[in-house]
């Protein structure tokens, strides 16, 4: 369950982000692209660059007075310090009117793997290679926190993995981590199969009620059933708490909604206003957010009072052991409370759970809205999917076994994941002096920086990247069965080999070149819960119905804030498939 809340801090103003509807491609210069200045057939939204756009993009790029003020300020403030890199000067003038990303895309094109960008008062290293950010994630990974991460999430989630001290971090995941073994996802693939069924159903039943009216399809926000069926299952494979939000509306599914809201504002409001005294209680949006809070901190405390009631404590390993398919309660509070010689407060309990509520749920969701629009796109991958589903499952239900044969649909998932990362990016700050790597065709010395140094991991540049990718914009799940040789130093290429028995592909088999859930002892605790999910989700609507946009791609409109999603919902129309054919 990767970060929901990853982009920004609202303490920086130029990083708020909002993508227009051609995000879905990455800006290749002519040498790089794999397009050679025509569009890529497979997307219909790609927007191309051209040879006569090139005047324009030097008068783009020429020093304003309010560029000058801004590299000054970077250079006297903070900058400074940092050792000789590249910088992407004129940044405040070239984000004026169009995506942060794709502005970091071109830079790191222009300027290579590693560079400064400069931001008023403030510096922001830029990392867009493996190498880079397997230096930072894994090989000295405590010298770095959250940063930035950490200052939005705290007042969400406390001390929960994602926004927690090294401290706390190191203590909690060693607590949480072995919750998600083996047992335990096996039998959350029924979970996730029962979720699954019930989004169907509904579907099934909407459908039924057309077909009396002569009607053979209808037109669903796929986007917004998915957040509900992610919501659905995480409720129940973490606290053993039923949302129910597929089918019905509660005050704790309302106030969920406006916790995330209020989450991805913060990440992209230019103020934090949220810090001045008795903004809380003055600003009626914040009183709204506090409110929202209490509900869910209600829930959680009742679920957790219960689970303490009811303890059955006991070693780690008899833990791990315990029939889950069988039991009642197979939640992972129920593993954190039953836990001997782990006594958490409530608060850090409630901590653990808000943060994987908030960040297990949208990412989900994300994933599986861009899995269907780039299926919609490639109806010939579509109906190889469906083949394997039909193959693997015929007329039954998804089981952690059957999970394991549906190895295409598998590769869809990451493949989506790559072209849409979530989040896309990774977020930490130095806390000391250190040497970054030069990376590819970067400086071989590599660049010093000092402590306090924030740092921004692009996931989506390393997902697009022309240097380790072949074909890098274009939708193709195959790509991860293929091994890779590599002709960069210090990178090791893709090899399967590598991570054997993982059912999907990681960080590891690409030597960092894929960071879907981070890397380094700080990855998603919740990976293989969520990679599975997905798996699932997308096997149950597959099975059952065929599905295309509403629209054109291009009317797709994509937004981010917290995670990548659409800024007005998924359509799609939906029918049913014919008995016969599966």
């Amino acid at each position: 369950m990767a970060s929901a809340v990853n982009i920004c801090s609202s303490s920086y103003p130029c990083l708020a982000v909002k993508f227009s509807n051609d995000f879905s491609s990455s800006r290749l210069p002519p040498s790089a692209s794999p397009f050679s200045g025509r569009c890529n057939p497979r997307f219909s939204s790609i927007r191309c660059q051209s040879s006569t756009s090139t005047d324009e993009t030097k008068a783009a790029k020429k020093m304003t007075l309010l560029d000058n003020a801004s590299n000054f300020l970077t250079n006297f403030l903070s900058g400074g310090n940092i050792g000789p890199m590249p910088i992407a000067e004129g940044a405040v003038s070239d984000l004026f009117g169009k995506p942060l990303f794709f502005s970091l895309y071109d830079w790191f094109i222009e300027h290579g793997s590693v560079y400064k960008l400069a931001f008023g008062p403030k510096a922001f290293i830029v990392v867009s290679d493996p190498i880079v950010a397997r230096y930072i994630l894994r090989e000295n990974a405590f010298s770095y926190d959250k940063g930035v991460l950490a200052d939005i999430l705290e007042p969400i989630m406390g001390k929960g993995l994602i926004p927690a001290d090294l401290d706390t971090w190191k203590q909690r995941r060693r607590v949480i981590a072995p919750g998600f073994h083996s047992l335990y996802l096996e039998a959350m693939a029924k979970v996730f199969t029962d979720c699954s069924v019930r989004m169907t159903k509904k579907f099934d039943n909407i459908l039924d009620e057309m077909a009396s009216k002569g009607e053979n399809k209808i037109e669903l926000d796929l986007e917004a059933e998915f957040s509900s069926l992610a919501l659905d299952i995480i409720g129940l494979g973490v606290f053993n708490y039923d949302f129910g939000s597929v089918s019905k509306e509660s005050p704790v599914i309302k106030a969920v909604y406006g916790t995330l809201f209020e989450a991805e504002h913060r990440s992209t409001f230019y103020i934090p206003y949220w810090k001045i005294p008795l903004a809380n209680w003055l600003v009626p949006r914040q009183r709204k957010f506090q409110n929202d809070l209490k509900v869910i901190n209600d829930c959680l405390d009742g679920l957790i009072q219960n689970a303490k009631e009811t303890r059955e404590e006991a070693d780690v390993e008899k833990l791990q052991q315990r029939d889950y398919l069988n039991i009642k309660d197979a939640s992972l509070l129920r593993f954190l409370v039953d836990m001997r010689g782990v006594d958490a407060d409530d608060r850090q309990l409630r901590d653990d759970l808000m943060t994987m509520l908030i960040a297990g749920h949208e990412t989900t969701a994300a994933v599986l809205t861009w899995a269907v629009f780039l299926l919609a796109q490639n109806p010939a991958k579509m109906k190889k999917a469906q083949a394997e589903i039909d193959s693997v499952l015929g007329q039954g239900r998804t089981t952690f076994e059957s999970i394991k044969k549906l190895e295409y649909l598998r590769l869809i998932v990451v493949e989506s994941l790559r072209l849409f990362p979530q989040p896309p990016l990774l977020i930490r700050r130095s806390l000391k002096p250190d040497k970054l790597p030069g990376g590819y065709n970067g400086d071989k010395d590599g660049y010093s920086i000092p402590a306090g140094s924030d740092i921004f991991i692009s996931v989506y540049n390393l997902h697009r990247s022309p240097y380790f990718w072949d074909n890098p914009n274009d939708f193709e799940p195959e790509r991860f069965q293929v091994q890779k040789s590599s002709e960069v130093e210090g990178w090791a290429g893709f090899d399967p080999s590598r991570s054997p028995g993982a059912l999907y592909p990681n960080e590891v088999i690409s030597d960092f070149a894929f960071l879907p859930f981070g890397g380094g002892p700080r990855k998603c605790v919740g990976d293989q819960f969520a990679l599975m999910e997905s798996t699932v989700a997308l096997a149950m609507l597959l099975q059952k119905f065929d599905v295309n946009l509403r629209g054109s791609p291009d009317s797709v409109e994509l937004v981010t804030g917290a995670t990548i999603h659409t800024k007005n919902g998924l359509w799609c129309q939906l029918r049913k498939r014919p008995s016969d054919s599966h």
